[in-house]
């Protein structure tokens, strides 16, 4: 009996891989065994990137209070101390957002920390 082979799945799988690296260099995009290294490191660093963006977010929020802070004449970890202290709970990306788009009421939130 002869050997069986499932070309439809083998093709549809060598076709999921070389659709994902469309779009890089060279043999990169069209040979098989290249393009799956390469589309398979591709997927590593979409994973770390996901966790990055994170941190990153979190470093422009500090970055664009301090700012904010600093021209009212007081620091970020200053800031941040009172505010805890008075027990105002605002996580930093609302306090980044309301520095940014909203100033005046930035600035009455710090005029009642002080």
């Amino acid at each position: 009996m002869p050997r069986s082979v499932n070309n439809v799945a083998s093709r549809a799988r060598r076709k999921k891989i070389l659709k994902a690296a469309k779009g890089y260099y060279g043999k990169r995009k069209n040979v098989y065994t290249v393009a799956k290294n390469i589309v398979e490191k591709g997927h590593t660093y979409r994973f770390v990137g996901r966790k990055l963006k994170k941190r990153d977010y979190r470093t422009l929020w500090i970055a664009r209070i301090n700012a904010a802070c600093r021209e009212e004449g007081m620091s970020y970890s200053q800031f941040m101390g009172k505010l805890s202290a008075k027990g105002i709970d605002l996580n930093r990306k609302v306090l980044a957002d309301m520095a940014m788009n909203e100033p005046d009421t930035f600035k009455n939130l710090v005029a009642e920390v002080k």
